[in-house]
């Protein structure tokens, strides 16, 4: 009786472990289709990141990285010296994709719209490439724009951007540096969002009246365009902004007090015709109607006189009076005359003497003589300190300028020759040890720096073309371009940038007081009427924040050229006479790696070379070793205040310390152990901890 129920007991056991494995087998396919799945998709991923990058030099798929069977969410290459271009297509098919960097490196071609089709991306930086074209996407309300917080373009080649409008909540922009000839200041009008926008440098006309209603803007550079409108009324409000930058527009309106010391008078140069407010004449209201006076009787003159009294009514006065009121008038206008004059005089004289020091770097085209090839070469050369060079060819044409930039422009030695006045002295900008420079305006007026280098004469050819090829890919804002080169015999001719505001050993030494090259505003009523608050636009205080930014600046380059490669690239001769400066003062180094094949080099002698550079340029005294030593020995005692130039002590406790503490950063800099100098990274980083203003942004 009971073996039924026992095999009945059986029978369910037996049911219920077939319907337990149903499940397991059930969960264990599931989870394994999934894995399966999810490997396939970042499988699929992986191989469209390497078909991305497929035509990209130096590109390496390892530095993506990304966790296990999860979609790969950031693509973050600064700095990896990456040359080709991208097919950006591929990464549409990365639907996870939500941050993009490729800033700082080489990468060429145009921008497809098909990038913005990702559905999740947020931030993309692009900048300092040579990029070009049209960004954007192909048409308004064709991406999901939603998630779009950052997008940084800067110094590329882009000659547009369209539809910004479908990047609605967008909060960060930086088209800077870029040849935007046909973007609209309107494209800015839905951009509600925006707290950071940079557009100078850009080549853009228009009215900015579109960015009046932005009132989250923090920052706003629209330097160095054609701008025109009404200051401060066409602007965002100007009690939100924490940076404002203006200058080289045209502009108009009235600027007071208040606006150049929250911003700083370099805000403002050549903006326009901005009336400073404080110098307005308030006119008289000629809506309210004076009443005549009350007649008065007429008196009888005298007895006894001769002499006719005026009458209160007529106002009439005695000949003889008249007379020598007329006298002393006209011997005063000759006196004011005789003044103004002289006056007139000096400034002009004045004038002269200073553009008569400044014309060598001044923009110009030099005079251009018909060059006439009368014999075969060698062509020789000489220089304003008696030293000559020599292009050993026998025909200037058969030297060709290679270029990069404008590669489509056929030029030869012979044009070098003609744009420079036969290499004439009149052309000579300056003769330093690695070689003469000479400026040149080239077909096209395009304005360049010729540089001779002697060092690299012992290169051939080959060795010396490959030299060039390998510094046109070192792009960096505080890096001066290099647009082409020459190779005429063993001559090597480098062709840059031309600065017109010189170099940094000329601006500390040469200029009156070492003031930047810039409108004189000293004089105006803002700073003599606001007593003590005037020090906040003080010359000390802006000679101070232009210094740090320059040190701020040259610090950046080095740490990029020691730092951002797979292998660090030494200067070699870092001196402030290779140290250029653009027109707003951002430094450019020059020469870079040019000297090593001469002079050799270590990245620890180039920190010691950043440490002299700093000293001058915290001093204000050419840099000797005298000079090194004393300050090493001022700064280990305590008394580095006592070795700041004069010209920067007057801007208070506050700003003497920074400049004290940037010349510890110079001691750390030029100690005598090359192990013990810190690297270009960590100067960078204390500079940068080293705050010259409130207002400054670093």
């Amino acid at each position: 009786m009971k073996r039924p129920k026992i095999v009945a007991d059986f029978q369910n056991h037996l049911d219920a472990m077939k319907l337990f494995f149903f499940f397991f087998s059930f969960s264990f396919f599931f989870f394994l289709g999934e894995s399966s799945s999810s490997t396939c998709n970042h499988s699929a991923e992986h191989s469209f990141l390497s078909r991305a990058f497929a035509s990209v030099s130096n590109f390496d798929i390892s530095w993506v990285s990304h966790p296990n069977c999860t979609s790969i969410s950031k693509i973050h290459l600064p700095s990896r010296n990456l040359s080709g271009t991208v097919s950006w297509k591929f990464l549409r098919n990365m639907p996870e994709l939500r941050s993009i960097d490729l800033s700082n490196n080489s990468l060429t071609g145009s921008v497809s719209p098909s990038l913005w089709l990702l559905p999740r991306l947020a931030e993309i930086d692009l900048s300092n490439n040579r990029l070009g074209g049209v960004a954007g996407p192909s048409k308004p309300g064709s991406v999901n724009s939603s998630s779009l917080r950052k997008i940084d373009l800067s110094s590329n080649r882009f000659k547009n951007f369209v539809h910004l409008s479908s990047f609605p909540n967008i909060s960060f922009l930086n088209l800077s540096h870029n040849d935007l000839q046909w973007v609209s200041p309107f494209s800015f009008t839905n951009l509600t969002n925006l707290e950071y926008l940079d557009i100078s440098g850009c080549n853009i006309s228009g009215n900015l009246r579109s960015l009046s209603g932005h009132r989250f803007l923090k920052y706003l550079d629209i330097s160095s365009n054609h701008f025109t409108g009404d200051f401060p009324n066409d602007f965002p409000p100007l009690d939100h902004l924490q940076f404002l930058n203006i200058s080289f527009n045209n502009l108009s309106g009235f600027l007071g007090a208040k606006e150049v010391g929250k911003f700083g008078k370099s805000a403002f140069i050549r903006a326009g015709n901005l009336v400073p407010r404080n110098n307005t004449i308030k006119k008289p209201d000629l809506h309210i109607k004076a009443h005549p006076p009350t007649p008065l009787p007429r008196k009888k003159p005298p007895r006894g006189k001769g002499r006719e009294v005026p009458s209160p009514i007529s106002g009439k006065k005695p000949k003889s009076k008249s007379r020598k009121d007329l006298i002393l008038a006209v011997s005063l206008a000759s006196s004011f005359l005789l003044i103004l004059s002289v006056g007139v005089f000096a400034c002009c004289l004045r004038k002269r003497r200073k553009i008569a020091r400044q014309n060598k770097w001044s923009i110009s085209n030099p005079i251009q003589i018909p060059f006439r090839v009368e014999k075969s070469g060698p062509f020789s050369f000489g220089t304003e300190s008696g030293s000559s060079w020599m292009a050993d060819i026998k025909e200037p044409t058969s030297a060709p300028v290679v270029m990069f930039e404008k590669p489509l422009m056929n030029l030869t030695f012979k044009d070098l020759i003609a744009a420079t006045s036969h290499f004439g002295k009149e052309s000579l900008l300056s003769d330093g040890r690695s070689g003469p420079l000479y400026r040149a305006v080239l077909p096209g007026d395009l304005h360049v720096a010729i540089k001779v280098l002697e060092n690299a004469r012992g290169l051939n050819h080959d060795d010396a073309a490959a030299m060039f090829e390998d510094l046109s890919k070192l792009k960096h804002p505080n890096l001066l371009p290099i647009y082409g080169y020459c190779i005429a015999g063993k001559e090597k001719l480098v062709l840059s940038e031309f600065m017109a505001n010189g170099d940094l050993h000329r601006w500390l030494h040469e200029l009156p007081t070492g003031a930047p090259n810039v409108e004189d505003w000293s004089g105006d009523t803002w700073e003599v009427q606001n007593g003590p608050s005037s020090q906040a636009t003080s010359p000390e205080k802006m000679e101070w924040r232009t210094r740090h930014r320059i040190a701020v600046g040259v610090a950046r380059g080095l740490a990029y050229l020691h730092h951002a490669g797979s292998k660090p690239v030494v200067h070699g001769h870092l001196v402030p006479a290779n140290i250029l400066l653009a027109d707003d003062f951002e430094p450019r180094i020059t020469d870079f790696a040019l000297s090593q094949s001469g002079l050799g080099g270590s990245t620890e002698d180039d920190v010691y070379s950043f440490g002299v550079v700093l000293v001058e340029l915290l001093t204000g005294q050419p840099s000797t070793s005298e000079t090194i030593d004393l300050v090493r020995k001022l700064v280990k005692g305590g008394e580095a205040a006592s070795a700041l130039d004069s010209r920067l002590k007057n801007g208070g406790s506050d700003l003497v310390s920074g400049m004290v503490e940037c010349l510890r950063i110079g001691y750390l800099c030029t100690t005598e152990t090359a192990a013990k100098r810190p690297t270009m990274q960590q100067v960078l980083g204390l500079l940068k901890d080293i705050n010259p203003s409130p207002l400054e942004l670093i």
